[in-house]
C-alpha cells in the first residue's frame, strides 16, 4: 500500500492538480504587482496598491460617469470612410477599421449622447482608446461638433473625456482640419456662455491635445495621465536634451498651470457635479 501511494504522489498532493483559470490576474503597469482582476474592476479599474488608473473603454467610462440608464447616444451609426484610399505597409485604412471594430466592439473613436451625472443633465462625449488609438478623424470631429451644438441648443454643460493618440494619419489633412473645426465649435459654445468640462485621461496627445482637449473652461486630469503633443521619447530624440522628471504627467501639467485639477476616478462624478452647481449651468 505504501509503495502504491508513493508511486502516485505528484510532489505536493495525491489529488490531481487543477489548472489555474485564465483571466483571474492582471499585472499593474505602475507597481508591477499581480492583482485579482475582480478587485481591480470593483475599484473602478484602479490599482488598490499604487492607485494606477488603468485605461478603460468608452462603454465602461460611460457606466462610471453617467447615472444608471440615462445615457442616450447620438449618431451611434456614424462610421469613417476612406477619403485617401490610404495604405501603409500592406494594410489599408478599411482593414484597420474592420480589425479594431471587431477587437473593441466600437464603431468609432468617440461616443456622444445626453446623460445625467448625479442628476445634472449634460451632453457627454467619451473617446474610445481601443479604436485606432482613440485618434481623431472626420467622424470624431463631426461627433464633437454635434455634441457642442446639442449643448448650445438645450443649454446643457458639455463634458468630454479625452483619451487619444492624436490626429488620425489615415485621413491626412482631413483629420488635421478637425482641430480647427472643433476649436471653432467651442468658440460658438463660449459665445453662448456654455460650460465645457474637459477631462484628460491617459493618454491625451497630438492633435486632440492641440485642439479641444485643452480648451475647457475647467480642465481635469486623472492621476499620472500622459498629456502632451509629441511623446517624451520623440521630444528627447529631437531636441537632444534631458527632460524634467515626470515630464508630461498630469502632476507636471498641474504644477505648470496646464490643468486645473487632478481628480481620482472614484471622485470624478462628484467633482463634475460640483463644478456644474458652482457655475450654475
Amino acid at each position: 500500500m505504501a509503495k502504491q501511494a508513493k508511486a502516485n504522489w505528484n510532489g505536493f498532493s495525491l489529488k490531481p492538480r487543477k489548472e489555474m483559470p485564465e483571466g483571474l490576474w492582471i499585472k499593474c503597469p505602475g507597481c508591477e504587482h499581480m492583482l485579482y482582476k475582480s478587485a481591480v474592476e470593483k475599484n473602478l479599474q484602479v490599482c488598490p496598491s499604487c492607485n494606477h488608473h488603468f485605461r478603460i473603454d468608452a462603454v465602461t467610462r460611460i457606466q462610471y460617469l453617467a447615472d444608471e440608464d440615462t445615457f442616450q447616444p447620438l449618431l451611434p451609426d456614424m462610421v469613417s470612410r476612406d477619403p485617401l484610399g490610404f495604405e501603409f505597409r500592406g494594410t489599408t485604412y478599411k482593414t484597420s477599421i474592420e480589425a479594431d471594430e471587431k477587437k473593441s466592439g466600437a464603431r468609432e473613436a468617440m461616443q456622444i449622447g445626453k446623460a445625467f451625472i448625479k442628476g445634472r443633465g449634460v451632453v457627454l462625449g467619451v473617446m474610445e482608446p481601443n479604436f485606432l488609438m482613440g485618434s481623431m478623424g472626420a467622424v470624431v470631429g463631426e461627433k464633437f461638433c454635434v455634441a457642442v451644438d446639442k449643448a448650445i441648443d438645450e443649454s446643457l454643460p458639455l463634458v468630454v473625456v479625452s483619451c487619444s493618440g492624436g490626429a488620425r494619419m489615415h485621413e491626412g489633412v482631413v483629420s488635421l482640419g478637425q482641430m480647427a473645426k472643433t476649436s471653432a465649435a467651442l468658440a460658438r459654445l463660449n459665445e453662448h456662455k456654455g460650460l465645457f468640462i474637459s477631462v484628460l485621461a491617459d493618454p491625451t496627445t497630438g492633435g486632440v491635445t492641440a485642439s479641444f482637449a485643452t480648451l475647457g473652461d475647467v480642465i481635469i486630469a486623472e492621476p499620472k495621465a500622459l498629456i502632451g503633443f509629441a511623446g517624451p521619447r520623440t521630444i528627447a530624440e529631437t531636441i537632444k536634451v534631458e527632460l524634467p522628471e515626470g515630464f508630461q504627467t498630469a502632476e507636471f501639467m498641474l504644477e505648470h498651470g496646464f490643468v486645473d485639477m487632478i481628480v481620482e476616478r472614484k471622485d470624478l462624478r462628484s467633482e463634475i457635479a460640483r463644478i456644474i452647481d458652482y457655475t450654475q449651468k
